[in-house]
Parts: C-alpha cells; sequence; structure tokens
C-alpha cells in the first residue's frame, strides 16, 4: 500500500507520517463540486457524480491538492449499497462506483505533481447518511451494534480493496455505531480513523466522549481518532479529550460553522471557521487538520501555509 508521489519515490505509511504531524487534510468535497456547478440535491449526494461525472470528483480532489492538501477524502461517505440499489444501480456495479471513488482521488495526485507525499482516505459515512433525512446529526436509528456491523462491513471490504491509504470512519454521530464500525474494519488490512460529529464534549447523540474515544483506545486498526462536520469552537475541548484517551494522532476537520437545515436542505448562519483557530486544535493535540462542509481550497491554502506549530 502506498502513496503518490510526484517524484515515485516510495512512501512510508501512512500511520508513521501522521504520527510525524503537521498533515492538511482537504476541505468539503460537496461545495467545490457546487461551486463548479454540479446539482448535488439528491440522496447519493456526491456519490451521485462518481455514475455521471467521475471526472469532477478528480478535479475538485486536485483542487484541494495543489491549495496544499496533502490528504483526500474520497466521495464515498455516501455510497452504499442500499443508496445505489434506490436509484436503480445494482451491486457490481456500486462496487465498481466505490472503488472508483479512491481512483479518482489517486488521479488527483498523480495530477497534481506536489512533490510531497499524497495520501487518499477511503470515507465511510454513518447508517444516518444512507438515509439522507439528517439523522447522521442524531444517530439512534433503533438497530443494534450488530445491525450496524452487517451494514457498514460489505462497503468496507470493498473501499479497502481498492487500496486507500486510511479509511475515514466519518461524521459518526453515536458511539454505538462506533462499535459496530470498530468490528467491521476489523482483518481488512488498511488503518483507519474514527471521527466523531459532536456537540459540545458529546457525541450527537448525547454520550460524554470520554466513553466514545475509549472504544478506540486499544484498536489495532485505528491510527487516529478526531472530530468532523461539527462546529469549529467544538474542536479544541474534543481534540484534547481524544488525545487523552486514546494517546493516539487526532485528526480534525470542522464545517465552517453554518448549520445545515435537512429540512430546507440548505446551510443557514455565517462561517465561523477562521485559520488561527487551527493553532489552538493544533496546540490541544490534532496531527491532521482541515475542514469539512463549507470549508474551501482558500482556507484550506491558508492551514497549509501555516507553520507545522503554528
Amino acid at each position: 500500500m502506498t502513496s503518490d508521489f510526484a517524484d515515485g519515490a516510495a512512501a512510508s505509511s501512512f500511520a508513521g507520517a501522521l504520527a510525524s504531524g503537521g498533515l492538511v487534510l482537504d476541505g468539503g468535497l460537496s461545495n467545490q463540486l457546487e461551486a463548479a456547478g454540479h446539482d448535488l440535491g439528491d440522496a447519493l449526494w456526491s456519490a451521485r457524480l462518481l455514475d455521471e461525472a467521475p471526472e469532477a470528483v478528480t478535479r475538485a480532489h486536485l483542487a484541494y491538492f495543489e491549495a496544499g492538501a496533502d490528504v483526500a477524502i474520497t466521495s464515498s461517505y455516501q455510497a452504499t449499497f442500499e443508496g445505489f440499489a434506490r436509484r436503480g444501480i445494482g451491486r457490481e456495479r456500486g462496487a465498481e462506483l466505490m472503488a472508483l471513488s479512491v481512483e479518482s482521488a489517486r488521479e488527483a495526485a498523480r495530477r497534481a505533481r506536489a512533490g510531497r507525499p499524497l495520501w487518499v482516505a477511503a470515507s465511510a459515512g454513518p447508517y444516518g447518511a444512507m438515509l439522507a433525512d439528517g439523522s447522521e446529526y442524531r444517530g439512534r436509528y433503533g438497530l443494534s451494534v450488530g445491525e450496524l456491523e452487517r451494514f457498514h462491513r460489505p462497503r468496507l471490504e470493498v473501499l479497502a480493496a481498492a487500496g486507500p491509504d486510511v479509511l475515514a470512519l466519518e461524521t459518526v454521530p453515536d458511539a454505538d455505531e462506533a462499535a459496530a464500525l470498530l468490528r467491521a474494519v476489523r482483518g481488512l488490512g488498511v488503518p483507519a480513523w474514527l471521527s466523531y460529529t459532536v456537540a459540545g464534549e458529546r457525541t450527537r447523540a448525547g454520550q460524554p466522549l470520554e466513553e466514545a474515544f475509549a472504544l478506540a483506545a486499544d484498536a489495532d486498526e485505528v491510527v487516529a481518532v478526531g472530530v468532523n462536520c461539527c462546529a469549529p469552537q467544538d474542536v479544541s475541548g474534543a481534540v484534547g479529550i481524544a488525545a487523552r484517551v486514546t494517546g493516539k494522532p487526532v485528526v480534525a476537520y470542522p464545517n465552517s460553522g453554518e448549520t445545515w437545515d435537512a429540512r430546507a436542505r440548505a446551510w443557514r448562519g455565517r462561517s465561523s471557521f477562521a485559520p488561527g483557530l487551527v493553532r489552538e486544535w493544533r496546540a490541544a493535540g490534532a496531527r491532521l487538520v482541515g475542514g469539512c462542509c463549507r470549508v474551501g481550497p482558500d482556507v484550506i491554502r491558508s492551514i497549509a501555509a501555516a507553520p507545522p506549530s503554528a
């Protein structure tokens, strides 16, 4: 498992690079695609473009690599066999599209010719992302840990087989779903990070973050823990808890600070994502920093330009 270097040199492992600190993650893929004129107003979100306009996905990744990101998260957040089936896409084609999400990010890394290692994180969103009703911000779907594991495992197997550097188990609202994901990644041969969406110092489902992060402390497959798709002001406290409880590197990529209105399918309010906040997150223990929804290449460029110790 290797990452793409502009000079073709062999890469060190993602886990090793992350432990060294200072990596920059990309920003929101959906807002970059929308800025290019693509309508993402359906249940598959950016995953729909894997079938209809894969080159657009590659270009969106490229914009972030060119802005200074070291890591790109694939467009597979909402890519599930169940979601594809609702659009008439069969299981074989669905698996092809999931694998294509990894290849699209790899192709962007090849085009970037960045002169530094570039990494691909295969996104696996929560069960609520497949429902496309905003429940990924609530959790508590009424499913058991075993049922959630059976939902996640097949697509994680497909994503792992596509050869990403890491699996991004992201926007997890509920410690029960985290437990299912930690079981589902066992034996896949690809490292993973586990990232909760939070409100204050609790998961969206209301569990204390100390308990939620403790689930990953002894999971060998998990090379990092953290938070994403949350308010910028909730990051520092959560990062400190994650670092203290697990002793693992921490990832942090919040939203812009605007609020998603699931009923209206629109963002409300103003951005509160200030690049200066990155200093706080890094001081609290974050080793991989970027943005999620509504955070674009300009912000990622400012993060990349800041000294790693800043």
